[in-house]
C-alpha cells in the first residue's frame, strides 16, 4: 500500500480531513515558511489526532547495524509500517537548520511522533534528534541518480525524502522533481517522493517512480490553504494505484 504524507497542515479541521481520507503522515511545519505553526497550534492538531506514540522517540525501529543504505532503509520502512499499525496518521514535525535543543524541545512540547529535517543537516545530525527522523535530500536540477545515491547514508534517518533543490526555499515550492532520476533511486531503496505532486499527476508519478510514499503540500492547496476536496482526491488517487 502506497503511503501518503500531507504536509504543511495548519488547522485541526484540515488534519482531520486528511486522517479520515486515509493519510498516513501529517506534516506540521516549524521551519521558516508561510505554513509555520506555533507550538500551541501544532499541539492542538497533535491532540486531535490521538495520543502520541511516546516510545517511538527512543525505541529502536530496526537493527543498529548499517551494512548498506538499501538494506537499512528497507528495514526502516518495515519498522515504520509497524508503527502505522499502532497509530495512523503519525505526526511529523518539520524543521530546517535549527539547533537541536530547540528542535527537541518543540517536539516534546507538541508531542509529534517523528521529526523531519529539511535543511542542510548532515546524516549524522539526525542522531541528535530525540525522535526518529525523515531526512530530506534536496536534488539539484541535472543531478544523476548515481550522485543522489552516493549522498544517501545508512545508520541515522529512518526515511529518505527526495525533494527538488530550490535556492533559498526548503520544500513546499510546487516544483517537480525529475521522476526518471527518482525512479532509479527508488529501485535501490524506499523513498518518499515530494515536489510538484497534485491530485492530477500523482498516479502517473507513482507508476513512474514506484516510491514507498508520496509527500504533498502546495499541490493540495487553494489560495494558500489546504483544500479538503484536493486532499481527498490526492489520497484517493494514490491509494488506488497498484505498483506491484
Amino acid at each position: 500500500m502506497m503511503r501518503v504524507k500531507i504536509c504543511g497542515v495548519g488547522r485541526v479541521e484540515d488534519a482531520l480531513v486528511a486522517a479520515e481520507a486515509g493519510a498516513d503522515f501529517i506534516g506540521l511545519v516549524f521551519a521558516a515558511s508561510p505554513r509555520r505553526l506555533s507550538t500551541a497550534q501544532a499541539g492542538e492538531i497533535v491532540r486531535a489526532l490521538g495520543s502520541p506514540l511516546r516510545d517511538a522517540a527512543t525505541a529502536p525501529l530496526h537493527q543498529a547495524e548499517a551494512a548498506d543504505a538499501a538494506g537499512w532503509f528497507r528495514r526502516a520502512a518495515q519498522a515504520l509500517e509497524g508503527l502505522l499499525e499502532r497509530k495512523r496518521p503519525l505526526t511529523v514535525g518539520v524543521f530546517a537548520d535549527m539547533d537541536f535543543e530547540t528542535v527537541n524541545s518543540i517536539a516534546d512540547e507538541c508531542g509529534v511522533d517523528l521529526i523531519q529535517l529539511s535543511g542542510g543537516e548532515s546524516w549524522r545530525d539526525c542522531l541528535l534528534a530525540n525522535r526518529q527522523v525523515f531526512k530530506a535530500v534536496h536534488v539539484r536540477e541535472g543531478a544523476s541518480a548515481d550522485s543522489v545515491l552516493a549522498g544517501i547514508e545508512a545508520g541515522a534517518a529512518v526515511a529518505c525524502l527526495l525533494d527538488p533543490q530550490v535556492t533559498g526555499v526548503r520544500g513546499g515550492t510546487g516544483r517537480r522533481l525529475d521522476w526518471e532520476v527518482a525512479a532509479r533511486v527508488a529501485r535501490e531503496l524506499p523513498i518518499i517522493l515530494a515536489g510538484g505532486l497534485t491530485p492530477d499527476n500523482v498516479a502517473e508519478a507513482v507508476r513512474t517512480v514506484r516510491p514507498w510514499a508520496v509527500d504533498v503540500s502546495s499541490g493540495v492547496e487553494t489560495g494558500g490553504a489546504k483544500d479538503p476536496s484536493k486532499v481527498r482526491a490526492f489520497i484517493q488517487a494514490t491509494k488506488r494505484i497498484r505498483t506491484a
